[in-house]
């Protein structure tokens, strides 16, 4: 049997810290906790009695202890070191190792009183180096040796130093990038919030003043909410706007839309599914109401689901509980849900198509969006709110709305409500060539002369000299506009004749008066 010698017992020593240590890097996730396992090791292995880690801050200069042994807590307290301060700061500056045989005899080594009552004691201090920068040091004490020893345990250290440098870094980064990521979500939980905050729905009528109420009244109860309204009322915007100004306003908002929803996914989509619970369940999924645990649940076209879901949905409203399709396993959620529908429940249950039962649970507070047509003195605020809107995304100056536009659109039953008006003003703004919006810009449905309700623009399309009335008729009104109904101050602004002025007038059915 061959005896195992020193060295390669020592050998064997190494290759056994090397190797625990490189478990560790691998499962730790926080730079103390990996540095203070790393002591560890070398305290149980090689009976290490007093030894020092330290890590550069962050941007500075300084060097701090992030884990040691054998050292009193008054020490570590004012154990930091600036670059060259010291053997630890010198190490740190200089980037090259350190090794002193007797600290006793060394000025250079701080605080060592402490260490002159053991007697003589051996320092070692070797950098961490990450991507040519020094970001700590590693120092250890131990009993005099050869000149030979001292330098193997130096080697050895360069090599640990080595190794910690890449595992340090690593965590480093993955706390960079998380907190990254933490800030971002931050800052777009923010900007969301501030986005669908109720001074962000624009509309100062009277009906929407009551609505701003109601979602403050309701916004930091658990209350479930039912919003009705035409489709196109911004019923979204007033969802949003309860769950950012909730307790809830740090969880999830879940959006969706039940009438987009094929029948037989609907189930699967709001609980979820076990896998192989049917065909195409290829693996398990969580449901909309796992996935807005803690948050808000928005159910829209809540009118437009099946009686077998309606049911469904009633005994989590009631219970707080479901079962993913497949599985016998009742899971609870803290939801709180808010419905919106522009059908008329009231009819949809005398036809037995919606649940009586169902209703009254989602009715606890009504919230009741008024269309366009009821709100017109809001027209003009919404118009321009997405001029400034679509002006920034397609790069136009768009500076105002002509006469005869706003008494296109202010005389239009709008059957699309915010929506269409948006997008009427964003098709106006793409195709715009100067800074104004002109009624001929606008969508065929609302070229509709106000004075005399005739098209000037036949819904097939138009001639050039249909456009080109309709224009003049826009420049002719907009001039009287600014001159009180003076025919003769708007003919001279637009470098015309009283006589051709007064002909126009007339041929186009203009009536000055309205404009004094």
């Amino acid at each position: 049997m061959i005896q195992e010698t020193a060295t390669d017992k020592r050998r064997r020593l190494e290759l056994e810290i090397l190797y625990r240590i490189s478990q560790a890097m691998g499962h730790q996730h926080d730079v103390t906790a990996l540095l203070n396992e790393v002591l560890d090791i070398m305290e149980n292995e090689m009976g290490l009695s007093r030894g020092t880690l330290t890590l550069r801050r962050p941007n500075t200069d300084i060097f701090v202890t992030e884990a040691s042994r054998g050292r009193s807590p008054e020490d570590i307290k004012r154990s930091q070191y600036k670059l060259g301060e010291g053997i630890i700061g010198r190490v740190a500056k200089t980037g090259k190792p350190e090794l002193i045989h007797d600290v006793s005899k060394d000025t250079r080594y701080l605080y060592k009183n402490d260490v002159r009552k053991e007697g003589h004691t051996a320092f070692l201090c070797v950098p961490i180096i990450h991507q040519g920068q020094v970001i700590g040091t590693f120092s250890i004490d131990r009993p005099p040796a050869s000149q030979s020893e001292l330098e193997r345990d130096q080697e050895f250290l360069i090599l640990l130093g080595n190794m910690l440098a890449e595992g340090v870094a690593r965590i480093r980064e993955q706390i960079e990038e998380r907190q990254g990521l933490m800030d971002e979500n931050r800052r777009l939980r923010e900007q969301l919030g501030n986005s669908y905050h109720p001074g962000n729905i624009i509309g100062n009528c009277s009906s929407m003043r009551t609505v701003y109420e109601q979602i403050a009244q309701v916004a930091n109860s658990p209350a479930t909410v039912l919003i009705r309204g035409e489709s196109g009322t911004g019923k979204e915007l007033v969802v949003g706007a309860i769950h950012y100004s909730s307790s809830r306003k740090n969880n999830p908002l879940i959006m969706v839309n039940c009438a987009a929803l094929p029948e037989n996914l609907i189930e699967s989509e709001l609980f979820g599914h076990e896998k192989g619970a049917f065909t195409g369940a290829l693996q398990q999924r969580k449901g909309r109401f796992q996935q807005a645990n803690g948050g808000t649940l928005f159910l829209d076209e809540i009118g437009d689901i099946s009686p077998a879901v309606q049911v469904r949905l009633l005994r989590v409203l009631q219970e707080k509980s479901f079962e993913p399709v497949g599985s016998d396993n009742s899971i609870n959620v803290n939801v709180r849900v808010i419905a919106a529908t522009s059908k008329n429940l009231e009819e949809e249950i005398k036809e037995h198509r919606f649940r009586e039962d169902l209703y009254y649970r989602l009715n606890v507070f009504p919230i009741h969006l008024p269309p366009l047509r009821d709100r017109k003195s809001d027209i003009i605020l919404l118009a321009d709110h997405f001029i400034t809107k679509y002006n920034k995304e397609y790069g136009k100056n768009i500076k105002r709305i002509s006469t005869a536009a706003i008494n296109m659109m202010m005389a239009y039953h709008w059957p699309g409500n915010v929506r269409e008006l948006e997008n009427c003003i964003e098709r106006a703004v793409l195709t715009g060539s100067d800074n104004v919006i002109h009624g001929y810009m606008l969508p065929p449905s609302l070229q509709t002369d106000t004075e005399t309700n005739t098209a000037i623009l036949p819904t097939e399309g138009a001639s050039l000299k249909q456009l080109v009335e309709s224009y003049e008729r826009e420049l002719i009104i907009d001039a009287l506009k600014r001159h009180r109904g003076n025919g003769a101050a708007a003919a001279r602004e637009l470098e015309a004749t009283q006589r051709i002025m007064n002909y126009r007038i007339q041929k186009l059915g203009i009536n000055p008066r309205k404009y004094k």
